[in-house]
C-alpha cells in the first residue's frame, strides 16, 4: 500500500468519526492529523491543546499560530501533570497517569462541544517502544487514526511536506517530563532547567536534541552527525557555561547520539498491552 493509499484510508476513517476533538501539541504527528481531520470533517473538528509546565511555551505559541492560520477552532486546557497523584515521583507508568488525566479532560471538552470522538496522533513507530500512555488511549476509547491507517513517522513527514505543512521537518518532541530518569522527582525548577537547555541548543542550530536529567547532571543527545559540531571548543564551552548557569553541576554528551526513548533502555519489563 502506498502512502497515498494510506492517506485515503486515513480520510475515510476520519470521515467515519463524523466529528472529532484532536489532541493537538503542534508536533509533527498531531499537526498532520489535525490538518487531515480538517480536510475530512471541515468545521466538525476542534483542536484541544494542553498547557502545562512540561510543555514549552514555544510549542504552545506554534499551536496557536497554526490553528489561527488554518481557521481551526482551538481550546486550550490547563493540564498540570505535577498535581496528579504520584506523578512527581516519576514512576514507570508516569505517561499513563498523565495521558489518562488529559484524555478525560479532552473527552469532557469534546462532549461539551458536540464532538463524537477524541483523536490522538500516535503512529506505527510508537508500537515499537515502551508507551504506557497508549494503555490510557485504549481504556478511554480514544481514536488513533494514524496508527489505524498504518502510517509511519517517515511517511507522515513525506505527506506533510506534500501538503505544505511547516512541521514536515520539525524535530520530534515529547513532554519535558520524559527527560527524567524513572524514580527521580520531577519539579518545576528542573523542568525549567531542561527547557532552557534544549532551547539553547535549538537556538544554536542543532536539529534534534534531548537534554536528559540525572540528578544535577545533564546528558545531552544530538544527532550523531552533529556530535562533531557540539564538541567544537566554542560551542562546547558555551553550552557547558550556560547549562551550569541554569543549575546543572555537570554537563555530559551521550556518544550514542539522539534516539527516542533512551530513558527506557534500563527498563527490564517493557511489555505493555495495547
Amino acid at each position: 500500500m502506498t502512502i497515498h493509499d494510506k492517506y485515503r484510508v486515513l480520510q475515510e476513517n476520519l470521515k467515519a468519526l463524523g466529528s472529532a476533538a484532536v489532541a493537538f501539541s503542534s508536533g509533527v504527528d498531531s499537526t498532520f492529523l489535525l490538518k487531515a481531520a480538517q480536510e475530512a470533517l471541515g468545521d466538525k473538528v476542534i483542536a484541544v491543546t494542553a498547557s502545562s509546565c512540561s510543555f514549552p511555551k514555544r510549542e504552545l505559541e506554534e499551536a496557536k499560530a497554526f490553528c489561527e492560520k488554518n481557521g481551526i477552532r482551538q481550546i486550550i486546557v490547563e493540564s498540570e501533570e505535577l498535581d496528579i497523584d504520584g506523578f512527581r515521583q516519576n514512576p514507570k507508568n508516569r505517561c499513563y497517569l498523565c495521558k489518562h488525566e488529559l484524555f478525560e479532560k479532552i473527552w469532557e471538552i469534546a462532549k461539551e462541544n458536540g464532538m463524537n470522538a477524541v483523536a490522538e496522533g500516535s503512529n506505527m513507530d510508537d508500537n515499537g517502544d515502551y508507551r504506557p500512555g497508549l494503555i490510557a488511549v485504549k481504556e478511554l476509547g480514544v481514536s488513533s487514526p494514524l496508527r489505524q491507517a498504518g502510517l509511519s513517522k517517515a511517511e507522515i513527514r513525506e505527506l506533510s511536506k506534500e501538503m505544505g505543512l511547516p512541521t514536515w521537518d520539525k524535530q520530534s518532541f515529547a513532554c519535558l517530563s520524559s527527560r527524567f530518569v524513572y524514580g527521580e522527582t520531577i519539579n518545576e525548577q528542573k523542568l525549567g532547567m531542561v527547557d532552557k537547555a534544549e532551547q539553547l541548543l535549538l537556538d544554536m542550530g542543532f536539529h534534534q536534541v534531548r537534554v536528559r536529567i540525572h540528578g544535577n547532571i545533564a546528558r545531552i543527545e544530538v544527532l550523531p552527525e552533529e556530535i562533531t559540531k557540539i564538541v567544537e571548543e566554542k560551542n562546547r564551552m558555551k553550552i557547558a557555561s550556560k547549562l551550569k548557569e541554569y543549575g546543572f553541576d555537570y554537563v555530559t554528551l551521550d556518544l550514542l547520539g539522539y534516539r527516542t526513548g533512551s530513558m527506557n533502555e534500563t527498563l527490564e519489563d517493557k511489555e505493555i498491552k495495547r
